[in-house]
């Protein structure tokens, strides 16, 4: 059998960003349970906002066929996001958008998402986590039809969760980020 392939997005583009070494810290986890992961940056897939205007008269863009192509070559997707104004940054929401809209010739509209499983996370500096973030990223997913696992991680206060080494040092929040990421590779394996 072939490996397990986990696609990880972190939601923001801030250097230093908490999202993105969340996203480093559950990454390193998958590879050392045997799966091949792939750590994209959305900056390196620009899009512009969506609408449908736009997508009338140019089509979808590119960067938004090569992610949605990105996408299905997984097995598991984990998102991890910032939270703007108690739900996600825009990054986000028009990433899922764009990628909604990307139909091949030879599958329905938005099948990549009910063809892969989804992990959510969240860092914040503040006590709650990102969990309203989360909340809101469940809802956009299931909209697309999107298998998300029950587990989530909101990691509070996380300009202290790091140790000098950028791993997670708090044994509540390792043993979080470990149970969602044993629940993201079974619900995963579950779709090879």
């Amino acid at each position: 059998m072939s490996a397990l392939k986990i696609l990880v997005i972190p939601g923001s583009l801030r250097s230093g960003s908490l999202n993105a070494k969340l996203a480093a810290v559950v990454a390193r986890e998958l590879v050392q349970l045997g799966a091949d992961v792939t750590r994209i940056s959305l900056a390196d897939f620009p899009l512009p906002i969506y609408d449908g205007d736009l997508q009338a008269k140019s089509g979808v863009p590119q960067n938004a066929v090569n992610l949605k192509r990105m996408i299905g070559a997984h097995h598991g997707v984990l998102i991890v996001t910032p939270e703007y104004n108690s739900s996600v940054p825009a990054l986000v929401k028009n990433t899922i958008d764009w990628v909604s809209r990307v139909q091949d010739p030879h599958e329905a509209r938005g099948q990549v998402f009910r063809d892969r499983v989804f992990a959510i996370a969240a860092a914040s500096g503040n006590r709650l986590g990102g969990t309203r973030a989360l909340a809101a990223l469940r809802l956009i997913l299931s909209a697309c039809q999107a298998t998300v696992i029950p587990n989530q991680l909101a990691l509070s206060f996380a300009e202290q969760a790091y140790d000098d080494m950028d791993r997670l040092k708090h044994h509540a929040d390792i043993e979080a980020m470990r149970a969602l990421v044993r629940q993201l590779i079974d619900h995963s394996q579950r779709m090879m």
